[in-house]
């Protein structure tokens, strides 16, 4: 068995919150910290699984705002339709 204190299971909550999408500083709150980079540097402990999961959604959102667009008739914006001067 695998000695698990009750220090680890705060790494083990605070990763939970991270990946739960919770906001840094309500995490630092929480866990009583007084510098947010103890919270995100020490306490948080995310990998390659939850990076991809975020680039998924970030996709997400880009494709809902493109299909909006359609929807709207609006025309996206692209570097062709600025000047310099």
């Amino acid at each position: 068995m695998p000695n698990i204190t009750p220090h680890i299971c705060r790494h083990t909550y605070c990763s939970n919150m991270a990946r739960s999408g919770m906001n840094p500083k309500t995490q630092q709150y929480l866990m009583g910290h007084s510098e947010i980079g103890v919270t995100l540097n020490t306490y948080t402990h995310l990998g390659l699984q939850e990076a991809t999961n975020e680039l998924k959604r970030v996709q997400e959102v880009e494709d809902a705002r493109k299909e909006q667009e359609k929807l709207e008739g609006k025309k996206p914006v692209s570097p062709k339709m600025f000047r310099a001067i």
